[in-house]
């Protein structure tokens, strides 16, 4: 089995970690902060590592950056307590396997170890194939010299683009590989400057500086590496790349060979999984809040209750007590009890409280309600998905989701809502149909936030629809947006396209929602937009599954 290191500042956490991880096989180390850490790895190797964020001394992040520079092989989980998505971003960066959140299920933690062993299984295979395929590259180019015919027909079959730079920099050699990646043909790329050609404008500074080194000593950050960068399609679309890259003689002259592969699906899938992992977390989190906030909120509307029923019992009486004292007054001779009966009741201002505490009563019990509702919106969104399709009523789930989607909208729109009272159960994916109608929320209101700001001279509207259309259930959300322009309409599906601000949107929302409408309940997703006037999307889902 592997060699596990637990690093962590809770002597309990270690231990339980250390036990259970035994049962299966591990040998386990312990370190409390990440000094010790180092001190491990400097005399023992491990295939993965178990890390805290907050810790004495060097944080867990810094950590995980060393290891991931110093020991490449070496695979970090990251389990802790931190649940701030700028953590959680960080530790995606940094490049750990899974973030997971204490306190966790131990069967998750050891599926999650289970699944990183098997990740870093395949990902040190990938390496040696790629070190194998670099090195056997760079012989057969010394080899073959002139026999180029032969290698061109070994690169013309690569998956990959296998790119040959001579000593000014220029394009030698361009396989049909990297037609297809990049987009141009091999006679517009041979010849030309690899910088310029497909090299975003914010690497050109780097690849300038490495490449003169790389031409006299043969050594630089790529050699011995994959690196993973951005790269640039014809039409000026950038992409992630993988490159490892080696030197070769050919026919006397010095030559650098690049093998690039296309990793946008391998990204789009990562982020899609890290996406689920924290939405898991999430949903894990916020059913488990509900369910601890309906007992206070029982016992608070129960209670709200009795008082406002106690309350109209006590005015009653009051009512009693005054027309007595009428009585006493008018007969005479109790006007020293009635002064201070009057006083007292001038001293509370009965009257006030006559007429505000059953007005605070019916207030407290509508925002109790409100809550109670809120819980049972959210504890419903949340509730784990099934593998399979199940009857779903669509007007509840929407409804649900837009009460938990609520702090989106509320300040820059009004949010309506037309259903088909008669519209059937529909076969879906209760989990991801909530998904796609929460991104669809978010994207509306940030569409409308464009135009009306923070809303405060005014709001945007935002109504979603629901209607039976002969075999189809559709869904119709509409915004008064600022519409989505005509030359990019065809691209909105597409992954990580998207006309946001850095660190607003990430461009997968509207791509997650094809896959699910589109490829998982074999549905249609359609826009219909006019510019500077908004945006419907309009979603067909089968009747029958």
């Amino acid at each position: 089995m592997a060699n596990i290191l637990i690093v962590d500042d809770e002597s309990g956490i270690r231990d339980i970690l250390e036990r259970k991880l035994a049962v299966d096989g591990h040998q386990c180390a312990q370190a409390a902060d990440a000094t010790a850490a180092r001190a491990f790895l400097e005399k023992q190797s491990f295939e993965l590592a178990l890390v805290d964020i907050n810790m004495p001394g060097e944080s867990g992040l810094d950590l995980v950056r060393f290891v991931r520079e110093a020991f490449p092989d070496m695979v970090v989980i990251m389990a802790t307590g931190v649940d701030e998505p700028g953590s959680i971003d960080a530790a995606i960066e940094a490049g750990v396997y899974s973030y997971i959140l204490k306190p966790f299920e131990m069967h998750q933690m050891l599926l999650q170890v289970k699944n990183a062993l098997s990740h870093r299984e395949a990902q040190v295979a990938n390496r040696l194939y790629r070190e194998n395929l670099e090195q056997e590259l760079a012989e057969k180019i010394s080899d073959i010299r002139d026999s180029e015919k032969k290698f061109r027909a070994i690169s013309s079959s690569a998956h990959d683009a296998i790119i040959m730079i001579d000593e000014e920099g220029k394009i030698a050699f361009w396989n049909e590989a990297a037609e297809r990646i990049f987009g141009y043909a091999c006679a517009e790329a041979e010849g030309k400057d690899l910088h310029a050609l497909v090299a975003p404008e914010k690497y050109l500074p780097m690849h300038e500086r490495a490449f003169p080194e790389f031409k006299i000593s043969g050594k630089g950050d790529a050699v011995g590496k994959t690196l993973e960068l951005e790269a640039l399609r014809k039409g000026g679309e950038s992409f992630p790349v993988e490159l490892s890259l080696s030197s070769a003689n050919i026919r006397g002259s010095w030559h650098a060979v690049g093998i690039v592969r296309d990793i946008t699906e391998r990204k789009l899938l990562e982020r899609q999984l890290a996406q689920a992992q924290k939405l898991e977390s999430i949903g894990q989190l916020a059913a488990g809040i509900a369910h601890e906030i309906n007992t206070p909120t029982q016992y608070v509307g129960d209670n709200t209750r009795f008082l406002k029923e106690g309350f109209e019992d006590l005015d009653r009486l009051v009512n009693e007590y005054q027309e007595l004292v009428k009585e006493l007054s008018e007969k005479g001779g109790f006007e020293e009890s009635i002064e201070r009966v009057t006083e007292i009741a001038d001293e509370i201002d009965l009257e006030y409280l006559r007429e505000e505490i059953p007005l605070a009563i019916k207030q407290s019990l509508a925002g109790v309600e409100r809550v109670a509702k809120i819980v049972r919106a959210m504890k419903e969104f949340s509730h784990p998905g099934s593998d399979e399709k199940t009857p779903t009523d669509l007007n509840k789930a929407i409804e649900n989701t837009v009460t938990v989607a609520r702090n989106e909208w509320k300040y820059v729109a009004d949010l309506e809502m037309d259903f088909d009272e008669k519209l059937p159960p529909v076969p879906c994916l209760p989990g991801e149909m909530n998904q796609v109608i929460l991104n669809m929320i978010v994207n509306a209101s940030h569409a409308i936030a464009d135009v009306v700001g923070d809303g405060a001279n005014g709001k945007g509207t935002i109504t979603i629809r629901t209607r039976k259309e002969e075999e189809w259930a559709e869904i119709r959300i509409e915004d008064t947006g600022a519409g989505i322009p005509e030359e990019i309409r065809e691209r909105i599906f597409d992954p990580f396209f998207t006309t946001k601000e850095v660190g607003k949107g990430t461009g997968q929302g509207l791509s997650i929602a094809h896959n699910v409408i589109v490829d998982k309940h074999g549905g249609m997703i359609d826009v219909e937009s006019d510019a500077g006037k908004g945006t419907t999307f309009i979603i067909r889902l089968p009747l029958e599954d």
